[in-house]
């Protein structure tokens, strides 16, 4: 059986096979399908350096730990204690506790130094008394034979003169060692007067030191030098809280920051440092007040790279100045940085995603003309990290796709002029 078509239905089909035929020679023949356009704009081009930093007060006075630990031969104590960071305290308030295990085993020790010191001063003293003593006798005996023997010269008056002679004789040697007793007893006095001195400085000595320790062991104990809020030091960006080791290189424990006026602390990878200068403007995100937007500048720029924690490469720390007070902020807040390395003005950008490259020699884009997609070849110059300066091949407002369309290899390459 024949099934017969009148004419009505024969133009309906007719027309759905010509739709179908142009929709599917359309979908081929227009790669733009399924991509985005983008147009180039015109304008001021920013080169930004990203990073990401931390909120510090530009001044801050230091909250010290004991200032002679050095003199006592300590260097390095741990914080055994510490208020929470960000306590509000007034002058003369408790901040700190540092571990007092090593000063009072020095305490120990110096107490008995202290003891032994006094000990040896006593027994000198003693010492020296026998020795001046006997010395005294000595000189006290001389003079009394002396005495003796010049008796015995008056009672010699009538002897005959040999014996007048002895008698005088045995005199001058009687003075001979009253003298020689007195001269012994001076030497004697003098080493005794010198070894009592030296021992008794020898005590002082000791005493003092022992003071010096008793009244740095009362410093183990750290208050606030004024009203403030305490912020941990940070020592390769690690926080120096409770447990952590004070160095008496850095007598540090704490700051009180003057948040009047804050910079930014970020490192910068050895790649992208070149790029930064001082002075040069920078947009400041705040992660805690997504919708503040601060504005800073460029003060310091390391000279020597350094090594982050857990990492290899190598890093600069920048330090911003943020122009703005706000009494919001707090230190240790964290900041997203977009430095403007350099502002070129008045050029033709693009998207990075819009940008081919030809046997790594020849640039391209896909632009959309009146007749189509075309593979236009184009003269890059600087990027950032999101766009591209184009300095010849397109213009303000071309339509360009944002990726690579579908047979894209097919597509003649259109040469500058």
């Amino acid at each position: 059986m024949k099934l017969k078509l009148n004419k009505k239905t024969w133009f309906t089909l007719g027309g759905a096979a010509l739709f179908l035929i142009f929709f599917l020679s359309w979908k081929v023949d227009s790669p733009d399908i399924g991509n985005i356009l983008v147009k180039a704009e015109r304008g001021d081009f920013e080169i930004v350096i990203n990073s990401t930093g931390e909120l510090e007060a530009k001044n801050s006075t230091p909250i010290n730990g004991p200032g002679m630990l050095r003199s006592a031969r300590i260097y390095s104590v741990k914080i055994e204690d510490i208020v929470e960071e960000g306590t509000i305290v007034k002058a003369g308030e408790y901040v700190a506790t540092l571990d007092r295990t090593e000063i009072a085993e020095k305490i120990r020790n110096e107490e008995l130094d202290v003891e032994e010191s006094l000990n040896r001063y006593e027994q000198v003293q003693l010492d020296t008394a026998l020795e001046l003593r006997e010395a005294r006798d000595v000189v006290a005996k001389s003079k009394l034979n002396v005495e003796r023997k010049e008796i015995a010269l008056k009672k010699s008056a009538f002897e005959p003169p040999a014996a007048i002679e002895e008698a005088e004789l045995a005199v001058k040697e009687a003075q001979m060692d009253y003298l020689q007793a007195e001269d012994n007893y001076k030497l004697k006095f003098q080493r005794a007067q010198t070894q009592v001195k030296r021992r008794l400085l020898d005590l002082v000595d000791d005493q003092k030191d022992l003071e010096l320790l008793h009244k740095l062991s009362d410093e183990f104990s750290i208050i606030a030098p004024q009203n403030g809020m305490v912020i941990y030091i940070r020592n390769k960006g690690v926080k120096m809280g409770k447990g952590a080791n004070m160095s008496t290189y850095n007598l540090s424990v704490a700051n009180l920051p003057d948040l009047s006026k804050m910079n930014s602390k970020t490192y910068i990878n050895e790649i992208d440092i070149n790029k930064i200068s001082l002075g040069q403007k920078v947009k400041i995100g705040i992660d805690a007040f997504p919708e503040k937007r601060l504005s800073g500048t460029v003060v310091n720029i390391a000279n020597i790279g350094e090594s982050l924690p857990n990492s290899d490469a190598k890093v600069f720390e920048v330090m911003i100045e943020l122009l703005e007070k706000d009494t919001t902020l707090r230190p240790g807040m964290t900041t997203s940085n977009e430095i403007i390395a350099d502002k070129i003005p008045n050029v033709v950008y693009l998207p990075l995603e819009c940008l081919h490259n030809l046997n790594d020699s020849i640039n391209y884009v896909f632009k959309k003309t009146l007749g189509g997609i075309v593979k236009q070849e184009v003269i890059a110059g600087k990027t950032n990290s999101n766009e591209i300066i184009i300095t010849k091949g397109i213009s303000e407002e071309d339509e360009i796709l944002l990726s690579t369309p579908a047979y894209a290899d097919d597509y003649k390459l259109k040469k500058l002029d």
